[in-house]
This record gives C-alpha cells, structure tokens and sequence, in this order.
C-alpha cells in the first residue's frame, strides 16, 4: 500500500471521493467533517452518498477513496458494503481508508475495561481488509437524536432498558475525527520539500 501512497503523491492535484452511508446523517456528519479537513490540505474533494454513488466514470478519475458507514447490529449499511464490493477492484488499485460510525454514549470503556471502538469493528471490515487492504480503519463514536428516528428504531427504544443502551446525544469526538482527516490528507499530500 505505501507504494500506491508514493504514486498518488505524484499527481496533482489529489482528487478524493469520500463516500459514506448514513441512515441519520450523523456519518455524514463525519464524512463532511473529514473532507473539510482534506480540502483544507488542497486536496479536491466530493463527497458521495453510497446510496447514490458515484458513475463508474467518476470513481476511474479518483485517485484515493475513504468510505464509511453507519453501524447497526455489528454491521455497515448495506449501500456501503455494496458499493465497496462493486467496486472492489479499483479500490485494490488505490490507498483506501475505512471508517465506521455506531457506538453511541461518552465512556471509552465498558464495564468490564474493554475499549469500545476497538470491540465494536464491524464484521465486514476483517473481509475488507483482505479485498481491498485499506490502510486504515477507525471506529467512531455516533449520534443519535430520538425525534428523528423511524416508528422501528423508536419502538426498539422503548424496550426496558434499551435507551440505557442506545443513549440520545450528540457523542462524535470531532477533534479525532479531524485528526483523522489530517492523518489522511499528510499521507497523500506530498511534504513542500519533496515538491
């Protein structure tokens, strides 16, 4: 991966699509986010709901990919994985980063010390990362606003003890997030003196 990272490096400028699956818009929320702070590295940016993904002419002039989904029940939405699948091999071609939006709440841990980001991987990731091999993924904390969510998810939360479990609130830790994007944006843009 660190040789297609040096290829991209060559070509000017950069041209990301972040693509991201967001039943809510809270992972929208961070896919903005994330693409705010690649633009701001002068990369050229769009970002792409993968419900209504990019033409396969679109995704033949991208140069690097960050895609991301919304988790429920240990799982990516399934226009994420669908559009990682269906175009699995130009993903393979270029540097792919990943990332996942689902835990909801502020502890870092759970009762038993187990670090809930690293816990709450999606199952798909493990086949991603021979598919496509990105070259990273992150777990991020979600967001969760009750008055907006459908007769379904509101029902789940009436059941005893599920609002303990899925707590309302706003819980993305924005400064990560746009470290993140930052991380991102210094691997594929290359340092001035090497310009």
């Amino acid at each position: 991966m660190d040789s297609l990272v040096r290829r991209i490096r060559k070509v000017e400028p950069v041209r990301v699509a972040v693509v991201c699956a967001s039943h809510y818009g809270a992972t929208r929320g961070i896919a903005e986010r994330i693409a705010a702070e690649l633009r701001a590295a002068g990369l050229t940016v769009r970002v792409y709901d993968a419900a209504e993904p990019p033409h396969a002419e679109d995704v033949a002039g991208v140069d690097a990919f960050v895609i991301g989904s919304a988790v429920y029940m240990g799982h990516w939405l399934r226009d994420a994985t669908t559009f990682v699948r269906r175009y699995q091999p130009t993903l393979l071609e270029h540097p792919v980063w990943l990332f996942s939006s689902g835990p909801l709440g502020t502890p870092a841990t759970d009762a038993e010390a187990t670090d809930i980001l690293a816990d709450t991987v999606p199952a798909e990731i493990a086949d991603f990362g021979s598919t496509v091999r990105p070259v990273g993924h992150r777990v991020f904390f979600g967001a969760i606003d009750p008055d907006s969510l459908s007769l379904a998810h509101r029902t789940i939360r009436r059941f005893p003890g599920a609002a303990e479990k899925i707590p309302a609130g706003d819980f993305r830790d924005w400064p990560q997030i746009e470290a993140w994007g930052r991380e991102i944006a210094r691997s594929l843009v290359r340092p001035a003196a090497q310009a």
